[in-house]
């Protein structure tokens, strides 16, 4: 289609770039007022409430994506969602790993992105190592650590999408929509809320399909993607430093969009706030989870808005798998950490009464 708006000069991946850079500054925005985050919505102190914005969001993901298919704008046939080969032991490595390290760093990538906009050097020190750890795997020292467990593999058929099910894709689709909406009207949000949960929802057809329909050029063609933050991070992290060698590609207007929406919100709206790490042991902690996000987001085959938000609305079993070893990762890690401090704070508590007698 993007040869019928006869552009001179601009090609089809550099209106990708512009195109990217719209969609994270509106989830920038969108994400910052509504503290969006998976990880708040499984362990968080206001997880019924950080829950429903992500299922609100998931829902309108859900029934946009399957719309844009039915329409013809875009399919997921080709797209590496639907390997029938899908990575079993990657992916469950991955989500673990993922899981348990966006709770050591107190947040998924894409609320890291958001809190690096408004001031949080901590969460942009994760952000740096998480891209540089996530390159490592891709193409680096790390990559035959992908390769070996990547091929470990289970031949799906069909069965590689919930649509291959009986039912078929509506079917399913509902399922799931009404599923996280139920979710959802049980988190005690307001309407507003919400329906600023449902607009962060709509962003992830609208890149499938501005990627995959309006911006499809047959003599420059580009991948068709949504909101992911684990190739981005890793792509915007080797533009910066080699941008003279190759061009910024969607992934890098998607970052650089999210970190100057939220710095926007963050100003206009309020919280803007420069935060640094508090001590030695607190900086090796979130390190430490951002070299396993880093990992994790690539065996797994994307991070919670990559496998979760934007892969799940595909009805891809490997996206679905991936978000479910994800969350199981984070409720192990909370679980080991609620019983370290648990310990910690025993023998303080019974010390006090000798001190004070």
């Amino acid at each position: 289609m993007f040869e019928t708006f006869e552009f001179e000069t601009l090609t089809a991946p550099q209106a990708s770039v512009y195109f990217a850079l719209i969609i994270g500054v509106l989830f920038g925005v969108l994400a910052q007022i509504t503290k969006f985050c998976f990880r708040r919505a499984l362990v968080g102190e206001d997880s019924r409430a950080a829950a429903g914005v992500w299922f609100t969001a998931l829902a309108v993901a859900l029934v946009g994506t399957q719309a844009a298919v039915a329409a013809g704008w875009i399919t997921f046939d080709d797209h590496r969602f639907m390997i029938s080969d899908m990575p079993v032991l990657a992916i469950a490595i991955g989500g673990l790993l993922f899981g348990a390290g966006m709770v050591l760093t107190r947040g998924c990538v894409s609320r890291l992105t958001v809190l690096s906009g408004s001031g949080n050097l901590r969460a942009a020190v994760v952000l740096l190592v998480f891209a540089l750890v996530a390159h490592m795997t891709l193409k680096g020292v790390l990559a035959p650590l992908r390769t070996s467990l990547g091929a470990m593999t289970v031949d799906m058929g069909e069965y590689i999408t919930l649509a291959a099910l009986p039912g078929g894709m509506w079917l399913w689709t509902a399922i799931l929509a009404v599923a996280a909406l139920a979710i959802a009207l049980r988190s005690g949000n307001g309407a507003g809320m919400l329906i600023l949960a449902a607009l962060i929802g709509l962003l992830v057809p609208a890149a499938w399909v501005g990627t995959g329909f309006v911006l499809f050029d047959d003599f420059d063609p580009i991948g068709m993607e949504s909101l992911s933050f684990t190739s981005p991070a890793a792509d915007t992290l080797f533009w910066s430093i080699a941008s003279t060698s190759i061009a910024p590609g969607f992934g890098t207007g998607l970052i650089g969009g999210v970190i100057l929406g939220a710095m926007a919100a963050s100003l206009i709206f309020g919280g803007f706030q420069w935060q640094s790490f508090e001590n030695p042991r607190q900086t090796g902690r979130y390190i430490l989870g951002a070299s396993m996000m880093g990992v994790g987001g690539v065996l797994a085959g994307g991070c919670t808005l990559g496998a979760g938000l934007s892969g799940v609305p595909t009805l891809s079993v490997a996206a679905i798998f991936a978000i479910a070893m994800i969350a199981a990762g984070a409720k192990a890690a909370q679980f080991v950490l609620s019983q370290g401090d648990a310990s910690t704070a025993a023998p303080s508590a019974t010390r006090r009464p000798q001190q004070a007698a």
